[in-house]
């Protein structure tokens, strides 16, 4: 009955949740472990990913993760020209049809990844603007993470390299990975500053707690925030 109640109440607008945070900070496991539930609880879920989401989107993605250094405004401008392609063929239509949307980074890393390399926020802004012509995630959970726990976490799975994949056959090199400490750092900090601006839409969640305790603060910010049973 529960779930029937779910479907009946969001057949009219889905809610689109986000996942964010540094490298290592188990964003993926996360993202896979609230589709289920939302699942569970009998509403219609799509997992995805950015950069990616939709073939042409992915073949970016495979451009951004595996070659450079950009110049950030050309970098951001792939970023976002693959994300206005899921979201136009892929995020939209499925919340349209009253769907919930998890999906492993959105516009957000974009600003923090490509602000540490000096994108300016207002080119930020300006690509955002004509890109997503106002949507924004109803919630959006940062995991937060020191990035020298992390770092030892991507160490510890396998980090492939250029031109091999991983042990799961979706992830290929990723070359953000390989970049300073103090990068990260600076990536670490962005996301905590873009939290601390938006408290209203992002939910900050200790990523360095076991998987299970995580996804149970996941699944109470959903609660609380989103009025869903899981």
């Amino acid at each position: 009955m529960a779930a029937r109640r779910h479907t009946s109440a969001m057949a009219a607008r889905g809610r689109f949740i986000t996942l964010e945070g540094g490298e290592g900070a188990g964003k993926s496991t996360q993202a896979r472990r609230l589709a289920a539930a939302l699942a569970g609880a009998g509403l219609p879920v799509l997992r995805t990913r950015e950069p990616g989401g939709t073939p042409g989107a992915e073949r970016i993605r495979d451009l951004l993760l595996g070659h450079g250094p950009w110049d950030p405004v050309a970098e951001a401008m792939l970023h976002f020209a693959a994300r206005r392609e899921h979201l136009v063929r892929v995020i939209r239509p499925f919340l349209d049809a009253g769907g919930w949307v998890v999906c492993d980074r959105f516009a957000d890393s974009t600003l923090a990844y490509q602000g540490a390399q000096g994108l300016p926020r207002e080119v930020w802004a300006r690509l955002a603007a004509l890109s997503l012509e106002g949507l924004s995630p109803d919630l959006t959970l940062v995991l937060d993470l020191p990035v020298e726990a992390g770092m030892a976490r991507v160490g510890n799975r396998g980090g492939a390299r250029p031109g091999t994949s991983r042990a799961d056959p979706a992830e290929t090199f990723d070359r953000y990975e390989g970049m300073g400490r103090r990068f990260h750092e600076a990536v670490r900090e962005a996301f905590r500053a873009i939290a601390a601006a938006e408290p209203a839409r992002c939910a900050v969640v200790d990523a360095s707690a076991p998987v299970e305790e995580v996804a149970a603060a996941i699944g109470q910010a959903v609660r609380e925030r989103l009025g869903v049973r899981l």
